[in-house]
């Protein structure tokens, strides 16, 4: 890559992003100094040796050469002896009212939380993919497949409400928690149902979160199954020649790439079915990936598909019961599980989905080896597995400790099924705008908490480098991501500087607050200590990011 291709990738998404957000902050304590009658000296976009300069007014404006902040320099801003006459008072920031300083410190996080709105409202406004209200899958023998819901149905509405997207769905689900919800679904045909789905509340797995419960229907998965099938042995299906781990390309020419779109096609078959299937081999590369695929044409007989009357009578089984890898130095290496052993039973406890299994290994007592019962090429084998206590590193940070055997499904799961979805008009984009800022928010600020209460782990802290990534990330992706990403960090920024740290906006909130209450301001000799304490605190979290950032990028760990 050339120099000006590196800057073009790498730094100058960086430098626009950083460098809109601290305008638009800097810009807020600006126009309310103005309206409260303070001169401002300066208003630079970055720090250091000037690059672009011109006066206007009493107010210098400037680009300068490192980007990596900026600032509004008020007169009297810290108490400065030029300050001597009566008309300098009354341009002076520091003789304004606490409520007027309050009101300018405010206005930098705050216009940072209000850019963010309009962030996030022009995005809805010009739309983008969302999650269709479609069921991904449905987990065999669940609550929610006993209600009669099918993978591939769409939810129409739910509690009366009409259902556009699965967001709405799930808003629903929230405030349903315990009861039993009506909906109305379309299913593959086009054919419309009512069904009573029972709703449970389950931990909110985002912790980050201030509902600390969601409601769910126990059996709808999160993710669609791909069409990488699992084959009974001498059934109609091997016969035809498919075998355990084969993908479904395509069927009669037309490409496939969901397992309910296969059984669409199978139920509706009016004739045989021409498959084109990708055979995966045993042999993997570096990175545990089959080193070759072989694409051949199969052909399922009408007569057979209208004998079996079900695609398991057919001889498809649920993937998620087979082994899609083995993890090398595991002990499932060590007791010679093999890619598409058919998992039976734990213990004599049969298993009936892969949560069954992972269960079951969670609460290994650590003494005697587990008996597990697998079927391979047709034969039952019993093999004695003693799980290994694995540390892993959870999405938080933070380790934890569980026992693993070194095994995956052979499931593939493709993204869920999305639709494009606009704001109907500004006012609903300025209202999703402001829904989502306050989200971001609540998000950004618990995480802070959870920080501090050590429930996240600081190796999470990512400095100049970290946001340097994202910028080009996302700029690689596309203007919305990149416009996505503007308005996360535009929220950050809005609650980083009001935390109460003496050297940040916050700490100076506090200051003046106090002021306001007592009727006096804090002596200088407490606010500069306060300032000390700030900025020692404040450069050890740099410090530390940093050091995030040179571990997770330099050292890519």
């Amino acid at each position: 890559m050339t120099a000006l291709g590196y800057l073009y990738t790498h730094v100058l998404p960086f430098v626009i992003l950083l460098s809109i957000l601290v305008f638009v902050h800097e810009l807020g304590h600006y126009l309310v100094a103005v309206w409260c009658g303070v001169r401002v000296e300066v208003f630079s976009i970055g720090f250091g040796k000037k690059i672009l300069s011109f006066k206007r007014g009493y107010t210098t404006y400037c680009l300068s050469l490192v980007p990596l902040g900026g600032y509004v320099k008020m007169f009297g801003e810290q108490g400065s002896e030029a300050v001597v006459t009566e008309e300098d008072k009354k341009v002076s920031f520091s003789h304004k009212t606490p409520w007027q300083r309050i009101a300018i410190v405010l206005a930098g996080p705050m216009m940072n939380f209000f850019f963010a709105v309009v962030v996030f409202a022009v995005i809805a406004q010009v739309g983008g993919p969302v999650r269709a209200p479609v069921v991904s899958a449905v987990t065999a023998g669940s609550p929610a497949s006993l209600a009669g819901l099918k993978a591939g149905d769409k939810i129409i509405e739910a509690g009366s409400q009409p259902i556009i997207n699965f967001e709405d769905f799930q808003k629903v689900l929230n405030r349903n928690k315990g009861a039993d919800l009506q909906v109305t679904v379309q299913d593959a045909s086009g054919i419309e149902k009512k069904l009573t789905l029972p709703v449970v509340s389950i931990a909110n797995p985002n912790i980050f979160s201030l509902e600390s419960q969601l409601g769910q229907v126990e059996g709808i998965e999160p993710f669609a199954q791909n069409a990488t099938v699992a084959v009974v042995s001498d059934s109609a299906a091997y016969k035809a020649g498919l075998r355990t781990g084969d993908e479904i390309i395509s069927v009669n020419g037309e490409k496939i790439r969901l397992w309910t779109d296969f059984q669409k096609k199978f139920f509706t078959a009016g004739g045989d079915l021409a498959l084109e299937v990708e055979r995966p081999s045993m042999e993997l590369d570096e990175n545990d990936m089959p080193k070759v695929k072989t694409k051949l044409n199969l052909s399922l007989a009408q007569t057979e598909i209208k004998s079996a009357k079900t695609i398991e009578a057919f001889g498809f089984d649920q993937p998620s019961l087979y082994l899609g890898m083995i993890m090398k130095g595991t002990p499932a290496e060590q007791a010679e599980l093999m890619m598409y052993d058919k998992i039976v039973s734990i213990n004599q406890k049969p298993i009936a989905k892969w949560a069954d299994l992972q269960e079951l290994v969670k609460s290994f007592d650590g003494k005697e080896a587990l008996n597990v019962l697998i079927i391979r090429d047709g034969t039952q084998i019993l093999k004695k597995i003693t799980p290994k206590v694995t540390e892993i590193t959870n999405s938080f940070g933070g380790t934890e400790k569980s026992y693993k055997v070194g095994i995956s499904p052979l499931l593939n799961y493709a993204e869920p099924e999305t639709i494009f979805q606009r704001a109907e008009t500004p006012f609903h984009a300025l209202y999703y705008g402001t829904v989502r800022t306050v989200d971001v928010s609540v998000m950004t600020f618990m995480s802070f908490v959870k920080l501090f209460q050590g429930q996240v782990s600081p190796k999470n802290l990512g400095g100049m480098v970290s946001i340097g990534k994202v910028a080009k990330d996302s700029f690689e992706v596309g203007p919305q991501a990149f416009f996505m990403t503007m308005g996360i960090l535009s929220v950050s920024l809005f609650i980083l500087n009001l935390l109460p740290i003496p050297v940040l906006d916050g700490g100076h909130l506090v200051f003046y607050t106090i002021e306001l209450i007592k009727g006096s301001p804090l002596s200088l000799k407490k606010m500069e200590v306060a300032q000390q304490v700030g900025f020692i605190l404040l450069l050890g979290l740099m410090v530390l990011a940093q050091f995030n950032d040179i571990v997770k990028f330099l050292f890519k760990s």
